[in-house]
């Protein structure tokens, strides 16, 4: 049996887990207690049907059974069908081992480099964000003394002046204000007017003897001078970084995607441990083995099934029913020799394929896929993403009071210049409304699953049960139906007629106790 069998029977034990009621029990307290991971490592799966198909051929290749199989399952399941595992290993003595070994290696090179960039730019990318911090802190003291708000401007002047002491000022020594004030020249009064002059006028009005005006009036000139081209300076560094912040942001996110494509590769490339210990690979030969599982999904509509009799006609006004699934696993196990056909290999060997049939429900393929997402792949895919998303998502506040000042100016700008911008505005893309519920979309599914996680699926109820049971015998007839037809085509021995091993679904406890008859719906 296959990982997905196992997880699959720790997902649903009542129905799966090959054992006695009491032995079922024990196992139901198992996941309960140290959880589904232990469930999966315990389990004995029992899949509804299962057939087993041989085909061994060292001089044809593998390829034509895995793509002949691939077709009719997405005629049969309308194109519903997924490949949920594809693992290999080949043995350290063969060419096919030393050549993949090349190709990781140079994926793994170009992902470290690429990794690297992004590195350097996070880094500028929060000296840049510090730095616009502090370009805002003063420009708002500049702000704050161009306010009509008497108090507040003259509040904003005092600080800008005691900026120009402590940063131009005092480049002067002992001609600066404050060293004239506090040292031996006496000029006790000269930093007081300093702060309470507003103008080189008015000085002339302050109660000041003619040296301190002298040592004054230049000042309080140059500092003005000072204010004005500091603030046109400031404003436009400001702006210019951040477009730069904006760019270095657009590039973290760019190089990371780079970057995931070199991790993706190398991570498929890599030998699964598992297969590796695997007695068909021998450390000398040239051999090569596979594991390839494809998933159909087949969804069990209630109103036909009413329509087609198949249930009883009140089914069509039970609400809140989930959906149910005919869900068939066809399992690839390859052991091959690989032999080399110009740039590429070719394999021939000996297949076995495994069919089997389940039939799940929605929440239950739920957690199937995010128990086979949990792989090495993904933790290398989410540490790109802790390095770029979670990162901007820490500094979200700070990029969004830095950036979103600049676009909402230039939409405003837009729309003001153009005058059928508001009587077609309702042609437009609403961009953000789509981006927000996408994200909103993604984090109740997360929400969904970690409770479905926490609290275990929901038990059928009597409808959904006979539901099951149902998509449980389409699931057998499409495996049954698969395994025939591919050994019919191929000229092997087979059932002459499929009717007679025509599933049917089983009845539940009422209609054996009060004896309903299907037919009489």
């Amino acid at each position: 049996m296959s990982e997905v069998d196992n997880i699959i029977c720790a997902i649903n034990p009542g129905k799966y887990y090959d054992g006695t009621p009491s032995q079922i029990r024990e196992y139901k307290k198992l996941i309960r207690t140290q959880g589904l991971d232990q469930g999966i490592k315990k389990a004995k799966p029992k899949p509804s049907e299962e057939y087993n198909l041989v085909y061994n051929s060292s001089s044809e290749t593998l390829e034509p059974v895995y793509f002949w199989l691939l077709d009719l399952m997405n005629k049969i399941f309308d194109g519903d069908v997924i490949k949920i595992m594809d693992n290999f290993a080949s043995s350290p003595g063969s060419g096919h081992f030393s050549e993949i070994q090349a190709k990781v290696s140079q994926m793994q090179q170009e992902a470290s480099r690429v990794l690297g960039t992004v590195n350097n730019i996070l880094k500028g990318v929060l000296n840049l964000i510090y730095d616009l911090k502090e370009f805002k802190i003063r420009l708002n003291h500049y702000d704050a003394a161009s306010s009509k708000d008497k108090a507040e401007a003259e509040a904003g002047l005092l600080s800008f002046k005691q900026m120009w002491m402590d940063k131009v000022d005092m480049q002067r020594g002992q001609g600066s204000i404050n060293a004239m004030t506090a040292g031996n020249l006496n000029f006790i009064t000269l930093r007081d007017a300093f702060l309470i002059a507003k103008s080189v006028k008015d000085v002339d009005d302050m109660d000041l003897n003619e040296r301190v005006k002298r040592i004054l009036k230049p000042r309080i000139q140059e500092f003005f001078e000072w204010k004005k081209r500091s603030e046109q300076e400031l404003r436009k560094r400001f702006e210019i970084e951040k477009i730069y912040l904006k760019s270095q942001t657009d590039a973290l996110k760019l190089n990371a995607r780079w970057a995931k494509p070199y991790l993706k590769a190398a991570q498929q490339l890599a030998q699964n441990e598992k297969l590796s210990s695997r007695p068909e690979l021998v450390n000398i030969f040239n051999t090569v083995f596979m594991q390839l599982v494809l998933m159909g999904k087949d969804e069990l509509s209630v109103s036909q099934e009413v329509t087609n009799k198949n249930l009883p006609y009140n089914f069509r006004n039970v609400k809140k029913l989930r959906k149910y699934f005919s869900i068939v696993f066809v399992d690839f196990k390859f052991r091959g020799i690989p032999g080399k056909a110009g740039q590429h290999y070719v394999f021939g060997g000996r297949a076995d394929v495994d069919f089997r049939a389940y039939a799940l429900s929605e929440q239950e393929i739920k957690l199937l896929e995010a128990k086979l997402g949990e792989s090495d792949l993904e933790d290398s895919l989410k540490l790109v993403q802790g390095m770029t998303d979670e990162s901007l998502k820490e500094l979200k506040l700070d990029l969004k009071e830095l950036l979103d000042d600049t676009d909402k100016e230039k939409e405003k700008k837009e729309e003001d210049t153009n005058p059928f911008s508001a009587l077609f505005s309702f042609l437009k893309p609403q961009k953000k409304q789509e981006e927000q519920s996408g994200s909103l979309s993604l984090e109740k599914e997360d929400k969904e699953l970690s409770l479905i996680k926490q609290k275990g699926i929901k038990k059928d109820s009597y409808a959904e049960e006979y539901i099951r049971n149902l998509a449980e015998a389409g699931a057998i007839n499409h495996c049954f139906f698969l395994f025939d037809v591919y050994k019919k085509a191929h000229g092997m021995a087979s059932f002459p007629y499929a009717e007679d091993v025509e599933a049917k679904p089983p009845r539940s406890k009422i209609e054996e106790v009060f004896g309903f008859d299907k037919e009489n719906y």
